[in-house]
């Protein structure tokens, strides 16, 4: 709703687009001081000027609510988050995390928002996705995208169009839990032929912090001819029990490794979001704050030279008639 309220007070504004750094929105409503000086007060009606006022003002509470919508939602998905960390590193233990593995078939799992308004989180996860597609792609291998979220779409879909395999939007529309990300996860594995898949998400530090971060997926071929050469983790000291093979062990951790870390780079990336909107609109709120005391010291002098020309027009004019 504070979104919708917001861009109905841009188009109002006739601001034709609103900045990809949200700390400018309240910038971008109303005239800056090299705009308004020129004119001079006396060619500026307080009218305009309250109008002006009264439009930064609704931008400034529209912002503080968004502020505080975040800092409510913040603290709930950052214990989830700091819980579901200790759900996939023993994973990283037992199979490794090897960015380096050279594979001819690599999918990159790239997780945005569904929102914007969050300052630069998205345009971060794009840009190291752009550039690992560049690293992975070559005459003699295949790279593929699969993103999940609304913004890593629209930047993606620019000049990528053709890789994308998959479009994942509305993520995050109400609270996740595990079981929805393994079902969905369940449902990437089925749709994409992989040797490697690349999961891109920002990790959460503080509310001013995150990390862009890339977690390798092995395939169990991959994971197999790797563990030969001993370059993955403690999994060939573990002794294989039961009537399962190693094969068949491998394709269910691979497939419980995947979903156990998609599940808390969703929930790393939701809470960088979450920070990034906090200090975003903070910055937007301070930036309102300040236009509106720049229009209130115009008004105070528009009214002044109107005030006084009214003053100078009636003194004149009772000159003329004692005169």
């Amino acid at each position: 709703m504070a979104m919708a309220a917001l861009r109905r007070e841009g188009r109002r504004l006739l601001v034709s687009s609103v900045s990809g750094d949200s700390s400018v929105a309240a910038r971008s409503a109303i005239l800056s001081d090299s705009e308004l000086g020129p004119m001079g007060a006396r060619s500026i009606s307080t009218q305009a000027v309250r109008n002006r006022m009264k439009s930064v003002k609704n931008i400034q509470k529209i912002t503080k609510a968004m502020k505080m919508v975040a800092a409510s939602k913040l603290r709930a998905v950052q214990v989830r988050t700091e819980n579901s960390r200790g759900f996939w590193q023993p994973f990283t233990a037992l199979l490794g995390d090897n960015p380096s593995v050279d594979v001819k078939k690599t999918v990159i799992v790239t997780i945005t928002s569904d929102k914007g308004l969050c300052g630069g989180i998205n345009s971060t996860s794009v840009r190291v996705s752009k550039a690992l597609y560049k690293l992975t792609s070559g005459p003699e291998k295949d790279t593929k995208y699969v993103i999940l979220g609304e913004k890593g779409k629209v930047q993606l879909m620019r000049d990528s169009k053709s890789s994308i395999e998959m479009n994942i939007t509305e993520l995050q529309k109400n609270p996740l839990n595990y079981t929805q990300v393994s079902v969905l996860a369940d449902d990437i594995l089925k749709n994409v032929e992989y040797d490697a898949l690349r999961i891109i998400y920002n990790k959460f530090h503080s509310v001013v912090s995150f990390l862009p971060t890339v977690s390798t997926i092995l395939s169990p071929e991959t994971v197999e001819k790797e563990s030969e050469g001993g370059k993955l983790g403690d999994l060939d000291s573990y002794e294989i029990e039961g009537g399962e093979t190693k094969a068949e062990i491998l394709q269910n951790l691979a497939e419980f490794q995947f979903s156990c870390v998609l599940f808390s780079a969703v929930l790393e990336n939701a809470c960088s979001e979450l920070g990034a909107r906090m200090s975003a609109m903070d910055s937007s709120s301070r930036n309102a704050g300040e236009m509106l005391d720049r229009l209130t010291l115009t008004y105070n002098r528009t009214r002044q030279a109107s005030i006084t020309t009214e003053l100078i027009e009636i003194i004149s004019g009772a000159s003329a008639l004692t005169g």
